[in-house]
């Protein structure tokens, strides 16, 4: 068998794709708003801090000595701002390490004069430490570094974080409207596969596309409705105009016909053709079952009493009385049968030509496995998947055969409408077996 791909739903696949690109799209514009906010904050970051030491340097200049420690005090304890003498013996590191702080210096220099220091510490004291004269004293001013910080990692991580949840939910949304109409068109389809034709979507939606699927939609099934009528009212006339003259030939045959063995014949045929018309009635059966809980072992004691000649065919039945399975009655008592009945015909044993017909059952979670199998010559392999195609028969030599071709074909179908699953496979040590697969009745 090949291998079995791994497939996503059409509201994930527009999911990831959607949300791939509004991701994207997020991550681009973070990008351009930092190459686009780094100029401007460095230079605001640097006029505030050359606004301070301008103003300390005149409010120094012009105040008295008394007045200079008033005036240092008041700058520590409201502005956040250490003045400092500027000793030859100071220890300093230097401020301009990143890409930032390099524009943070230059404007800084460019506002304050070329000899102007920026240091990142100060005898170990670390911040952002500004080094500038009055006449010939020297001072260090250090401000408060959160005044020139750009955006952390931790607030951009909050705020992608953000956008990118609020990206995804807005992509499920999206997602589930531009898949919803699919979703209902294709629920709409399996019904009609199951042969439910009353499904009716929305011929109003305001996408012009999918009103336009819609209503095509509906058009089609109104018509396949009026086909599978047609069709239903057809078969019953042809069973009814085809009967009424086999009765007639029945009868005259009975009448007219001398010689017993050309009776026998002529009435062999007769029957042959009416088992045929059932045939063709139950395969052509319309597609509504009700399905409720059958005990499986007495549909099967049913059947099998149908098929009492036993030089032709013995049948034995290992099945518990308790097991049950939800099934319309009717329908699995004629699965059986058409399967007793293809076994009858095609698995004889070689020697005694008597077909022997087993039946057992198994339970596989919430599903119960009926297996039918007989002991006959069994089917080519390449030709197993075949014997459910109506008319194909699985051997040349059966071209002869007095059945209609659709006995497998009808058990397939039926167990379609059942909700249950149908498998052929050659027994080992030869015979065909049958699966049926029910599910189990609580």
């Amino acid at each position: 068998m090949p291998r079995k791909r791994f497939a996503l739903s059409l509201f994930w696949r527009t999911f990831i794709l959607l949300g791939l690109l509004l991701i994207a799209g997020i991550v681009a514009w973070v990008q351009t708003f930092r190459a686009l906010e780094f100029e401007p904050r460095s230079v605001q970051a640097a006029q505030q801090i050359a606004s301070l030491v301008n103003l300390t340097r005149a409010g120094l200049r012009y105040a008295d000595s008394i007045n200079r420690v008033t005036l240092i005090k008041t700058l520590s304890d409201q502005e956040s701002l250490v003045l400092k003498p500027r000793e030859p013996t100071d220890q300093w590191e230097a401020f301009e390490v990143s890409r930032f702080s390099r524009a943070i210096g230059e404007e800084l220099r460019s506002r304050l004069g070329p000899n102007t220091v920026v240091a990142g510490s100060v005898n170990g004291v670390p911040g952002l430490w500004v080094g500038f004269q009055i006449e010939r004293d020297a001072y260090w001013l250090q401000a408060d570094t959160r005044r020139i910080e750009p955006m952390t990692g931790r607030t951009w991580f909050v705020w992608v974080g953000i956008a990118m949840v609020a990206t995804l939910l807005g992509s499920a949304v999206i997602a589930r409207l531009i898949n919803q109409p699919l979703k209902e068109l294709s629920f709409a389809a399996s019904r009609i596969r199951e042969g439910e034709y009353d499904s009716v979507l929305d011929e109003s939606m305001i996408t012009r596309e999918i009103r336009e699927v819609n209503q095509g939609f509906n058009r089609m099934a109104r018509e396949l409705a009026k086909v599978e009528e047609d069709r239903a009212v057809m078969l019953a006339g042809i069973s009814h105009d085809l009967r009424t003259p086999l009765a007639r030939m029945r009868l005259e045959a009975e009448m007219s016909v001398v010689d017993e063995e050309a009776k026998r014949n002529m009435a062999a045929d007769i029957d042959q053709l009416d088992a045929i018309i059932d045939k063709f009635m139950d395969y052509a059966r319309p597609g509504e079952v009700e399905l409720v809980p059958v005990h499986l072992s007495s549909v099967v004691d049913k059947a099998i009493s149908q098929f009492r000649d036993t030089k032709r065919i013995r049948i034995t039945a290992k099945l518990p009385i308790d097991t049950r399975v939800m099934a319309d009655e009717t329908e699995l008592s004629r699965v059986l049968t058409n399967l007793f009945e293809n076994a009858r015909r095609y698995g004889r044993n070689t020697y005694t030509g008597v077909t022997n017909v087993e039946v057992n059952y198994t339970r596989s979670g919430s599903w119960v496995v009926l297996s039918v199998r007989d002991h006959g010559p069994g089917v080519a392999v390449e030709k197993l998947a075949q014997l459910t195609t109506p008319f194909f028969r699985g051997d040349a030599a059966r071209t002869a055969a007095t059945g209609a071709g659709l006995g497998l074909a009808i058990v397939e179908k039926a167990l379609q409408r059942m909700g249950g699953g149908f498998e052929l496979a050659n027994a080992q040590g030869g015979g065909l077996v049958a699966h049926i697969k029910l599910k189990r009745a609580a």
